[in-house]
């Protein structure tokens, strides 16, 4: 989702004014997103911003337009991301069992990583706060939850198909709590949780689904 910029902003866009050479707007946004990571959309200055990404405020407008068009970009960037990667992670060809276990124990590592502290997940730690007020950003969350939530439920539906669930199992239902369970250990991570704490949330939703309804 792209935020529209006001008429003034695309003009800088296309003067590009004080753009340096080697201009890089992936590097740029990943450097930006690793701010609003670390202290949250409302509490990041422009000042951080052109501290991180290294262009000053006439370029970030230029590239980018506002800091709210900077945010919402990162935060496409990392709908498309947890979304492309969930799907790559569930594809494998193995028992849904295998399959859960190796992609919440690599959730789990991937939410203790940060520069300056367990930060879990982007979408999580960053959306949900604003979320409240801002309905661009509730639309980018929203439809990023719908879109894990599809991932994992066609997952389950190749297992129940598979035989691996029971044929009445509630996959919608099941897809849900899987979703939401990473969103918990993301969660987790962020106040600090270690990695065996995270585990056990993964353990749990093995056991929920395969071993309360696998045959």
């Amino acid at each position: 989702m792209v935020h529209k910029l006001s008429s003034g902003q695309e003009a800088g866009a296309k003067r590009s004014r004080g753009r340096p050479r080697g201009f890089d707007p992936d590097a740029i946004l990943e450097r930006a997103r690793n701010v609003f990571w670390n202290t949250g959309y409302s509490a990041t200055s422009l000042d951080e911003l052109a501290a991180a990404t290294g262009l000053n405020r006439p370029s970030l407008y230029g590239a980018f337009g506002d800091k709210q068009a900077l945010y919402l970009a990162a935060l496409e960037k990392s709908r498309a991301e947890s979304v492309r990667g969930l799907i790559a992670a569930l594809a494998p060809e193995e028992t849904l069992r295998e399959s859960l276990e190796r992609l919440f124990a690599a959730a789990a590592q991937i939410y203790l990583r940060g520069d300056a502290g367990q930060r879990g997940c982007f979408l999580i730690g960053t959306a949900v706060t604003e979320a409240v007020a801002d309905a661009e950003i509730r639309h980018v969350l929203s439809l990023a939850l719908n879109e894990l939530d599809t991932a994992f439920e066609e997952r389950l539906r190749r297992a129940q198909e598979a035989g691996e669930l029971d044929a009445d199992a509630d996959i919608s239902a099941l897809a849900k709590v899987a979703t939401a369970t990473l969103n918990g250990m993301a969660i987790r991570a962020r106040a600090g949780a270690d990695a065996d704490e995270l585990a056990q949330f993964g353990r749990g939703l093995v056991t929920l689904i395969c071993g309360a309804y696998s045959k």
